[in-house]
């Protein structure tokens, strides 16, 4: 429990410096010359003052550049955004760096990151985790909790999750928060159809680290040196198929040795024939959609826009199984 209260705090302000001094436990006399000293007087819960930083455990290095970035900042809700955070148990050296990864916490209001913390922790993030997901990825922090129901949901009903894994998920990999949901629909897709890869497995190789090209590449670079093959409907291969983790969890040095027993500039080639590919692949897609306009066109207006509104959601989350 966090022992410090906000209170009315009295500093100096030195006109030879420029930013506001610590905190002094004197008043000056009531003749002194307002030229060189002052009072400042700050309310508690509405401005940040050095004091405050002080009594909450900064050093005064850490107080100064806390103080600044928040000046800075205008942030209307400062302190109560640091009480939030001391009160979810993570030290001053921890908070500073979250504030330095991501300064537009700065301007969150304490209730609305209490309520996000809060929903996180209904998720299944326990204490430990949730401070080391937050310190990881203070982002989490700024997005809407409908934003993270919509992924939780997808991770759960699209890509059939369990509870506990989507949990996993969201810890291992906060920034699946932030990205494209027919990407990532697509992602899981592509490992699930193209890999025959299945949910535990995706979950303990942190699939949703790595981006769908780099996936696409390390997978590929495989199958055509003929080190993976995908399953057939029974779930089995001709040969054995390195596990997700040694394709994805290791460096590339890593994994151009020990799996793919390649060197560099092999990969190096491969991939640009692989991006090579994909944009002629995007093409081919562009020009398929443009001749299904065009024979829309021929159809009344309202079997015409049922249909566009068709292929649309078929452009952002289909799955065509023959893509490689």
């Amino acid at each position: 429990m966090v022992r410090w209260m906000w209170r009315w705090s009295v500093c100096r302000v030195a006109v030879s410096r420029g930013h506001m001094p610590f905190c002094s436990t004197q008043q000056e006399p009531h003749n002194a010359n307002p030229s060189h000293t002052g009072q400042v007087t700050h309310r508690p819960g509405n401005q940040l003052t050095l004091c405050s930083l002080l009594e909450m455990g900064f050093s005064e290095t850490q107080a100064k550049e806390m103080h600044e970035c928040a000046t800075n900042s205008r942030g209307k809700h400062v302190p109560s955004v640091l009480t939030a955070l001391l009160l979810l148990g993570l030290n001053p050296s921890s908070i500073l760096k979250i504030m330095q990864k991501c300064p537009e916490v700065y301007s969150l209001k304490g209730a609305d990151l209490q309520q996000r913390v809060d929903h996180l922790r209904k998720m299944g993030l326990v204490e430990g985790s949730l401070q080391r997901m937050i310190s990881h990825y203070p982002k989490v922090m700024l997005l809407p909790i409908k934003r993270v129901n919509m992924v939780s949901r997808l991770l759960r009903e699209k890509c059939l999750f369990t509870i506990h894994q989507v949990t996993e998920i969201l810890r291992d990999s906060p920034e699946v928060l932030e990205e494209d949901l027919a990407e990532l629909e697509y992602k899981f897709q592509y490992a699930y159809f193209r890999m025959g890869v299945r949910q535990p497995e995706m979950v303990k190789a942190k699939l949703f680290r790595m981006s769908l090209s780099e996936l696409r590449c390390r997978h590929c670079f495989l199958e055509r040196r003929g080190l993976y093959q995908t399953p057939d409907k029974k779930g089995q291969t001709l040969i054995v198929n390195p596990p997700l983790k040694d394709v994805l969890c290791v460096s590339e040095e890593a994994y151009l040795a020990q799996v793919a027993m390649a060197t560099a500039e092999e990969f190096h080639v491969f991939r640009k024939l692989m991006a090579k590919e994909q944009e002629e692949e995007g093409r081919e897609d562009e020009y398929s959609s443009d001749e299904d306009e065009e024979l829309g066109e021929d159809k009344d207006d309202e079997d015409d826009d049922d249909g566009v509104h068709r292929r649309k959601r078929h452009w952002k989350t289909g799955y065509k199984k023959d893509r490689k």
